[in-house]
């Protein structure tokens, strides 16, 4: 699906698929984090069942406000133990599929907030 962010700086998704993301104008493919300032880096997670703490203390150096978990073609909600070291901080988390995320990381990322995206892989069927 093609989407059309308003025009800021910052880093933005135009489309996604089972291939990957499109952001930037540049396709990144596997699971990846985004940040609104940053570019899109890979993330060490490889599949929902094989999430840990550590893959979300990856985020942390980032101090995001708000963290969007992109869990697949369908929404899944990791385990509360893996987001401690967010929660601790006082990040929130919004978990989402990965549409609803991109969607949802482009209109946060362009009012200007500190937002992290972390996006699992849709492997093609």
């Amino acid at each position: 699906m093609k989407l059309h962010p308003d025009p800021s700086n910052a880093f933005s998704i135009q489309s996604y698929s089972d291939e990957g993301v499109v952001v930037n104008g540049k396709l990144q493919t596997g699971a990846l984090i985004l940040c609104a300032v940053m570019g899109p880096q890979p993330w060490a997670a490889h599949s929902f069942a094989d999430l840990t703490q550590e893959n979300f203390d990856e985020l942390l150096p980032l101090n995001p406000e708000l963290v969007i978990f992109g869990s697949g073609h369908r929404i899944q909600f990791p385990a509360p133990k893996l987001l401690q070291g967010l929660i601790q901080r006082g990040i929130g988390v919004d978990t989402m599929d990965n549409g609803a995320a991109c969607r949802t990381f482009n209109v946060l990322a362009g009012e200007g907030r500190h937002v992290v995206m972390a996006l699992l892989a849709t492997p093609l069927p």
